[in-house]
């Protein structure tokens, strides 16, 4: 895969874990390139399934994913999959060392970009705290740090990847408020003028997208800005009435 802006298009997909039941039926969209483009919607509406197969981790049943006008499912999974940073609500780390965790986003990396990435992510400063610092072992699934720390080092990680597309799958959710405010201010530097993919199930870490598309049924159901999804009064406008309602 040859990625120069990274643009992502949906054309026409078909899809469902079992026969007979699609999840997804005839979606097409488009991310644009170095914009935010966000999915909303109820839980089974599709959400997943889209980052799922962007990531190829399943293959369409009908339609197209291209990246840059190439069929993904046309260029080796190696060049794809390192072409794109996913950020999940779910923290996977390995028994090791902060460093060893970070340095799995570039396997080349120096322990100066480790460095660099871990201060890019907000994360230097609890690293440096600790007795052992980078060295210190996380224990498995990282069991020894908060979900906050956890989360900083997935994000050194991405910003040590550097790849052109950013797929987020809500990496704030589980975090109480004052991590969350950490992980926002991270992820707004790490997307800066990338291709940017993002579910959201709380409205309120989407209010600036560029893009905002209703996952429904399988389908796109509405498009556009906050603000101009609030003005038709669809289902976005309901989701937010009831999120935003306290």
């Amino acid at each position: 895969l040859s990625v120069s802006k990274g643009e992502i298009t949906f054309d026409k997909v078909v899809f469902g874990y079992e026969p007979g039941n699609p999840v997804l039926k005839q979606l097409s969209l488009t991310a644009k390139a170095g914009k935010t483009t966000a999915l909303v919607g109820t839980s089974g509406g599709g959400k997943t399934t889209v980052l799922n197969l962007l990531q190829r981790f399943w293959l369409p049943q009908q339609g197209r994913i291209l990246i840059d006008d190439q069929d993904i499912t046309a260029v080796t999974l190696q060049s794809l999959r390192r072409q794109i940073t996913y950020v999940s609500q779910d923290v996977f780390l390995f028994e090791g060392t902060i460093k060893d965790n970070i340095r799995s986003g570039d396997e080349h990396a120096t322990d100066a970009m480790i460095k660099r990435a871990a201060k890019q992510a907000h994360a230097a400063s609890f690293i440096e705290s600790l007795p052992r610092g980078y060295d210190t072992r996380v224990g498995e699934l990282g069991t020894q740090l908060s979900g906050g720390q956890r989360q900083r080092i997935s994000m050194a990680r991405a910003f040590l990847k550097d790849a052109p597309i950013i797929v987020l799958d809500e990496p704030t959710s589980a975090l109480d408020s004052e991590s969350e405010q950490i992980i926002q201010l991270a992820i707004k530097e790490l997307t800066k003028g990338k291709t940017t993919v993002v579910i959201a199930h709380r409205l309120a870490t989407v209010l600036k997208a560029d893009v905002i598309h209703v996952v429904e049924g399988g389908r796109i159901a509405e498009s556009g800005t906050h603000a101009e999804l609030v003005r038709e009064g669809g289902i976005y406008a309901r989701l937010h009435t009831i999120q935003f309602a306290a």
